[in-house]
């Protein structure tokens, strides 16, 4: 196991090549401004919802499940140009995905960038206001995803791809989780992390440097 005691720190090694990361990352990143449909591209909704299902291990009454079917509905809502004609969708979407949020504790706006395979793994206070959550994500509970302070609205955090996290963990700020990550259980992550680390902690901090997923 190696230790990064540096990570964090202001003028660390470490904390300049999160910046690199995060700088070529913005570059290429857009966020969800809720004027239009923003599931995955390159596959139909019909086709979304069923690889959510499976990935919800085929469980018709997964609280996650549903909570990501609402999300998808209400950006594809948006695919209807014509505001009038959007009313009756978006009155469907608002009051289902309230009772989405009643019945399973999880707060997620359909803004929030969204990618495939991602699993809402056990149900119950996740509020997850993220910029962007990335592909094969899986996320458990007590989880809490947004800003920093109510100053800073939009400074919200990205979540890369096929990153693990932990019961109870905090992300807030405006901040970037590198690819294959893995965060232990209720740790507060306020800094960028690098990809292919595993960190836990309060603040967290890089324990242990993992193999990226080819």
């Amino acid at each position: 196991m190696k230790v990064d005691r540096n990570y964090g720190k202001p003028g660390s090694m470490s904390e300049a090549l999160v910046h690199i990361h995060d700088v070529a990352s913005s570059e290429e990143s857009k966020s969800n401004d809720g004027t239009t449909d923003c599931n995955p591209e390159g596959i139909s909704f019909f086709e979304l919802i069923r690889e959510d299902f499976d990935t919800h291990g085929r469980d018709f009454f997964s609280q996650g499940f549903w909570a990501l079917f609402w999300h998808r509905f209400g950006n594809l809502r948006m695919r209807v140009e014509t505001r009038a004609l959007r009313i009756p969708l978006s009155l469907t979407y608002r009051a289902m995905a309230k009772l989405s949020e009643w019945m399973s504790g999880i707060y997620m706006p359909y803004t929030v960038l969204v990618g495939r395979r991602v699993k809402l793994e056990h149900f119950g206070s996740m509020i997850l206001v993220a910029d962007k959550i990335g592909d094969d994500v899986t996320i458990r509970q007590n989880t809490t995803f947004g800003i920093v302070s109510v100053d800073a609205p939009q400074g919200r955090p990205r979540i890369g791809d096929r990153v693990e996290i932990g019961a109870g963990v905090v992300i807030i700020g405006e901040i970037e989780v590198g690819d294959d990550v893995v965060i232990g259980a209720n740790a507060v992550v306020n800094k960028s992390v690098p990809p292919a680390v595993t960190v836990g902690g309060i603040p967290a901090r890089v324990v242990q440097t993992r193999i990226a997923a080819e």
